[in-house]
């Protein structure tokens, strides 16, 4: 997930939104396979496994100040292109600045005045009601997908020899002294560092798109990065357990990080505040902006939710829902969305979701993470 500002308002942007989603739908290809405008060389690719940001911003497609506001400042550790295989190489290196299908989106979004939570924690991130921003969801593509089913079937041996069984194959799993397992994570650190660079790219096509349809540069925008936190992600980190500090593995699958004020892994400017955290909701209803807390570090190994997470199965929305008739209902108030097939729109329709203000009141209550900001959309590109 990550989060851009503009210092335009929802007046200035309004008539010149579809021509904004047009141009996004055109330039940040969505959709299965589909291939990104960066033509990497094998080398090159093997720089993006591991520098993720940091060869973005060397290449051309960031900002300097933009490594410092990302999770891990946009690079995890340990990635070996070694444990990858050629398939999963194959599949990725033309994917980097593309969206994906599924739940993956850029959002154009409309700051509400009554739904900034706490005015100064908003404004320290550049935020300000009426506000346009976007925001941008996405993965490693195919790349990642390859090195799970890589894996996945690796494991198998591993859990035969370790007598370990689990009941759905894609839970698949090995101690972590063993060799497959230590290659695995390697691998994966790969998959995010792509994924890093990957939305690192969909901002820089952002950019240059309002800078075309406003002939202002992105810098007078002030189109600066909130934050990019990672989410379905294994991380190596320090946490107090049973009042002794140790090395653990933290594994978020539908969670994300959420550190307090203070953490020493947060870069400085975020260290009054806490880490920003993206929630994410439904395409109808609008996504929010957290703060990370002291106590998620106590009671969640530093994590939180992740997204508003699906009420009815894909197949069931498809069932309810028609595409074509939610494209248009969306239209009707005022959301613009393009989307590459009308039966993936009827997927990711909002009754397919659970209610995104229960979800923050609820990680609010448990004080695992702090509401800042709710967004409501204007403009969406599906894949």
């Amino acid at each position: 997930m990550r989060l851009i500002t503009t210092n335009l308002t929802y007046d200035e942007v309004r008539p010149k939104l579809r021509q904004l989603v047009d141009t996004f739908f055109r330039t940040v290809p969505a959709g299965v396979g589909v291939k990104g405008f960066v033509n990497a060389s094998r080398g090159q690719f093997e720089e993006v496994m591991t520098t993720g940001v940091k060869w973005c911003v060397e290449n051309g497609y960031g900002w300097e100040e933009d490594i410092k506001r990302v999770e891990e400042y946009g690079v995890i550790k340990g990635a070996n292109p070694d444990k990858v295989s050629d398939k999963a190489e194959q599949r990725g290196i033309n994917q980097i600045g593309t969206l994906g299908s599924g739940n993956h989106y850029l959002e154009i979004q409309h700051v509400l005045p009554e739904r900034i939570h706490d005015p100064e924690i908003a404004k320290k991130f550049g935020i300000f009601p009426n506000q346009i921003v976007i925001m941008v969801h996405c993965g490693s593509r195919g790349f990642g997908h390859q090195i799970g089913t890589d894996y996945l079937r690796i494991f198998e041996d591993v859990m035969r020899r370790h007598n370990l069984k689990v009941r759905d194959r894609e839970l698949a799993c090995a101690p972590y002294s063993t060799k497959e397992a230590k290659d695995y994570y390697e691998a994966m650190a790969c998959a995010a560092n792509m994924a890093f660079a990957n939305r690192q790219v969909i901002v820089h096509r952002i950019r240059e798109g309002f800078q075309k349809i406003f002939n202002r540069t992105p810098e007078d925008m002030e189109m600066h990065i909130v934050y990019d936190v990672a989410h379905n992600i294994a991380k190596i980190e320090e946490h107090k357990v049973n009042g002794e500090r140790k090395k653990v593995i933290v594994h978020r699958k539908g969670s994300t990080r959420s550190f307090g004020p203070g953490h020493p892994e947060l870069a400085p400017i975020f260290q009054d505040t806490g880490q920003p955290v993206i929630i994410g909701g439904s395409m109808e209803t609008g996504s929010y902006l957290l703060v990370g807390t002291k106590k998620a570090e106590e009671e969640t190994f530093g994590s939180t939710a992740h997204g508003s997470g699906r009420t009815m199965s894909r197949t069931e929305a498809k069932r309810r829902v028609r595409g074509d008739l939610l494209q248009k209902n969306m239209e009707d108030r005022g959301i613009y969305v393009k989307a590459v097939s009308m039966s993936g729109l009827a997927e990711e329709a909002g009754m397919a979701y659970k209610d995104i203000n229960e979800v923050i009141d609820s990680v609010a209550a448990a004080g695992i993470s702090k509401p800042v900001v709710g967004f409501k959309p204007i403009g969406n590109v599906k894949g």
